[in-house]
């Protein structure tokens, strides 16, 4: 049974989430996002809260995906906001984080686990059985991607994935390369992502990530992407014009997922082809 949800419509029934799981053996089709453009990062943040807020509305312990990033700043502290305002709307929600760096701990500054309790999960007093992470010191790297991996299958699948994109096409710490694992890994990161501006002091001490694979985000019920910025418009216009899916360009995986919806401002729509969002739905706020 499908649920209604405004603003994403109804989530994929068990036949359709079988169909597109399906697509990349062949013979099913491709989906349509939906693109909604907002004056600029703090209403986009705006416009981001009220999508999560009707996914914790329809199912009060939805399970939502994390990402970390400067795209998610804006959407946590609005919801930190709409925490204090609702408090009951996020007393049973269950959250995951996406990724993690290895060689850190989770209270090292630069680690993914200390930004999300620092700018949501702990002002929103989320109790640690509402919430699974990573341990980026963890000695056993493949236990850990197990553990994480058991933990989804029993919790999952996510309701809401929300995900950030690079300016290469990278999601979670998926970066463009030959091929895309399905499920939770560790993963080589490229140079350019060891010294991600999130990391601080604390990029010489990485030295590998944990990262959920391309099947856990795209088994996830529904998919918010958020982009902000000018740096983020070739990789939009790209994501528009070419439709192709390629694990050189792992955003491009979205197209096969019939539940997503971008939420980015002018800056970083500034460059999508009018001819290629004309194909999909497309919203505007100020």
């Amino acid at each position: 049974m499908s649920t209604e949800v405004p603003g994403f419509g109804p989530a994929p029934g068990e036949q359709e989430l079988r169909q597109w799981r399906g697509l990349l053996r062949g013979g099913a089709r491709v989906f349509e996002p939906e693109c909604c453009i907002a004056a600029d990062a703090d209403a986009m943040s705006r416009m981001a809260a009220e999508r999560v807020r009707e996914v914790l509305l329809a199912r009060g312990d939805a399970l939502v995906g994390l990402t970390t990033g400067a795209s998610p700043v804006g959407l946590y502290a609005h919801l930190v906001e709409m925490g204090r305002q609702e408090p009951d709307l996020f007393r049973q929600a269950r959250w995951l984080a996406l990724d993690e760096w290895g060689g850190l701990s989770g209270e090292e500054e630069g680690s993914n686990e200390r930004y999300l309790w620092e700018r949501l999960l702990g002002p929103l007093g989320v109790r640690p059985g509402q919430y699974c992470g990573w341990r980026g010191l963890a000695e056993d790297p493949a236990a850990e991607c197990r553990r994480v991996a058991e933990w989804l299958r029993a919790q999952g699948p996510m309701d809401l994935c929300i995900l950030g994109v690079g300016v290469d096409g990278h999601v979670g710490m998926m970066e463009p390369g030959p091929a895309v694992l399905p499920g939770p890994h560790a993963v080589e990161l490229s140079a350019g992502m060891r010294s991600h501006p999130t990391l601080g002091r604390a990029s010489g001490r990485v030295k590998f990530g944990f990262t959920l694979g391309m099947g856990d985000l795209l088994g996830a019920r529904r998919i918010l992407l958020l982009a902000t910025g000018s740096s983020k418009a070739p990789v939009l216009r790209r994501f528009w014009e070419t439709r192709e899916v390629t694990p050189w360009f792992p955003v491009s995986f979205l197209w096969l997922h019939p539940a997503v919806v971008i939420c980015c401002d002018l800056a970083a729509a500034a460059e999508i082809p009018r001819s290629g969002v004309g194909h999909s739905r497309s919203t505007r706020a100020g």
